[in-house]
C-alpha cells in the first residue's frame, strides 16, 4: 500500500513538472509587420494625446518558458516606453515598449547567461526588442475593461504583427495594460531545441503589467 501511494505521489509530481503553462493561455495571432523598418531606423514617435511614462519602476514584461521536464520563470529588469492617451479613450490610445535584452533575469542557476547567448536572444547581435502597438479594440463580450491589441513585435531581428487580448484601464490615477498570452518562439528566429531528452517547448508565455501613472 505504501508503494503505491508513493508511486502515485511521484507520478502527480512528475506530471506536474511537465505541465505546459502555455497550454491555457490564449495564443497570440502572428502576421506579417505593419512597417518593415528595423530596430535601427525607428524613428520618434508622434505624441497625440498625452504620455505616461512606462519604467522598470512602474511596470514588467516577464515570461514563462518550458520543456518536457518543467518550467523556468524569468523577464527583464531595464524596461521603458509610453502610453499616449488619446481623449481617454483606449482604443484611441497606444502603447510602444523597448526592452533592454541585456537585462533578461530566470529564475535557474546559469539559465540567465545561456538566454543571453545564440541559443536564445543573442544579446550582443540585438540587444534591444520593442513593441509597438497599432490597434486596439474594445471586447465588450470578454468583460469589462477587455480588449484586443494588436501591433509589432521585433525581437531578435525578427519583426511580426501580433494580436493578443487585455485588460485595461483607465482610471484617474494611472493606466493599467495586463495581459498573458503565449507566442511561438521561433517565430522571432529563436529555434534552439534543447537537450534530446529534454526538448524545449515552442510556445512562450508573455506577461505584461504596465501601470502608468497620470502626472498631477
Amino acid at each position: 500500500m505504501k508503494k503505491l501511494s508513493f508511486f502515485i505521489l511521484s507520478l502527480s509530481l512528475f506530471l506536474a513538472a511537465c505541465e505546459d503553462p502555455a497550454a491555457n493561455k490564449p495564443k497570440a495571432e502572428t502576421s506579417e509587420p505593419t512597417t518593415t523598418k528595423t530596430e535601427g531606423q525607428t524613428q520618434k514617435r508622434e505624441i497625440k494625446g498625452t504620455e505616461l511614462a512606462i519604467t522598470s519602476e512602474n511596470s514588467k514584461v516577464e515570461f514563462v518558458g518550458s520543456k518536457v521536464t518543467g518550467k523556468h520563470e524569468g523577464g527583464f529588469k531595464n524596461i521603458s516606453g509610453a502610453i499616449d492617451l488619446v481623449n481617454e479613450k483606449a482604443e484611441e490610445s497606444s502603447v510602444s515598449v523597448d526592452i533592454d535584452m541585456k537585462s533578461v533575469f530566470s529564475d535557474a542557476d546559469g539559465l540567465t547567461e545561456h538566454l543571453k547567448t545564440g541559443d536564445f536572444f543573442e544579446v550582443e547581435k540585438y540587444p534591444k526588442s520593442t513593441f509597438v502597438s497599432t490597434k486596439i479594440v474594445s471586447d465588450t463580450a470578454k468583460g469589462e475593461n477587455a480588449y484586443t491589441v494588436t501591433g509589432d513585435l521585433e525581437m531578435r531581428g525578427q519583426k511580426k504583427s501580433i494580436t493578443f487580448p487585455a485588460k485595461i484601464a483607465v482610471a484617474d490615477d494611472k493606466v493599467g495594460v495586463d495581459a498573458e498570452f503565449a507566442i511561438n518562439r521561433k517565430d522571432f528566429g529563436i529555434v534552439y531545441a534543447g537537450k534530446a531528452d529534454d526538448l524545449i517547448r515552442d510556445d512562450v508565455v508573455i506577461k505584461l503589467d504596465l501601470n502608468t501613472p497620470r502626472k498631477k
